[in-house]
């Protein structure tokens, strides 16, 4: 563990001993008997790190004896954080930052820090909802925009150099899915911040959030593509000659993944926290890249990536 997160540690064993006494009683001495764990509905969103840390979470737990359901890659954001929240999965992995979004709070200064933005999202998503944030991998996987080449070459290397570019009758083009478009804490926000306006002419949008879709298409310059959304732990980045535009202003929160996980699954079953925290414990941003890059470059199964990098680090019997 790194030092950094040492106080995080804490802070998730407090929260986890809140959960027991919010739902009456939690405690390992009342864990069903090893034939009965479980279901436990794992879900992801749309994307390559999604399917990579979800089917980590269903591995560790089958390896630990539940009985699971794959709901890995169910949809965008909104959909999963709701399906969380009706009870229609017990855990997926979300990033700290999106606490902003969650709770209204995006003018807030707390979700620039990791610390004090995992802090804020856990204690704000327990009394609202009853869930509960387990310790996060120390990789900040923000929102971002990652350019071509000839891009940086003529000049764009920060966020601050679009507006410019394009007011200079530069040619951008963006591709991205449609919650990077919409949402007023990422494409708005980097516009109004550094003054450029991309409209329908500058966009290629997807309807999914699959980075790996949106950096392919720059990489090929599809249909004039020379931008693409992008996440700080993309391997893909460096491997097809994208660049990732410095945010100056510090205009993105920091997303760390964590597991996020309904209260009442971790008061039935406590074990789950001490099952996960280690390996999220053991992520950090060149990792991720990494073992994005084995996916979304090498082309191999989430599935298999995750497995075999638990079993090699020693997370799995």
């Amino acid at each position: 563990m790194t030092r950094r997160f040492a106080s995080l540690a804490v802070s998730v064993a407090l929260l986890v001993c809140i959960v027991g006494t919010v739902f009456a009683g939690a405690g390992s001495e009342s864990e069903p008997s090893q034939d009965t764990l479980g279901p436990i509905t794992v879900a992801s969103k749309i994307d390559t790190e999604g399917s990579l840390l979800g089917y980590m979470i269903i591995a560790v737990l089958q390896n630990a004896g539940f009985t699971t359901i794959d709901s890995v890659q169910m949809g965008p954001t909104d959909v999963v954080k709701r399906a969380l929240e009706n009870g229609e999965i017990d855990l997926y992995p979300e990033y700290t930052g999106n606490g902003a979004f969650f709770f209204d709070e995006a003018g807030s200064p707390v979700w620039k820090d990791a610390d004090a933005g995992y802090a804020r999202v856990a204690e704000l998503d327990l009394a609202a909802n009853g869930i509960v944030w387990l310790h996060p991998a120390d990789a900040n996987n923000t929102w971002a925009i990652a350019v071509r080449q000839e891009l940086v070459d003529q000049g764009v290397v920060t966020m601050g150099d679009i507006g410019a570019f394009i007011a200079a009758g530069g040619q951008f083009k963006l591709a991205a899915s449609e919650e990077f478009v919409t949402r007023e804490d990422v494409l708005p926000a980097f516009e109004s911040t550094y003054r450029f306006d991309l409209t329908d002419e500058n966009l290629l949008v997807f309807s999914g959030g699959n980075t790996a879709t949106t950096i392919q298409a720059a990489a090929r310059n599809d249909d004039g593509v020379n931008a693409a959304m992008a996440y700080g732990t993309d391997g893909q980045l460096a491997a097809l000659g994208l660049t990732v535009l410095e945010d100056t202003a510090g205009v993105q929160p920091v997303y760390l993944p964590a597991p996020r996980v309904r209260g009442a699954v971790l008061e039935e079953y406590p074990r789950i926290a001490d099952l996960l925290n280690p390996v999220f414990e053991s992520l950090d941003l060149q990792v991720l890249q990494s073992l994005n890059a084995a996916i979304g470059v090498e082309g191999r199964a989430a599935q298999t990536v995750a497995r075999e990098y638990l079993e090699a680090n020693g997370l799995l019997d």
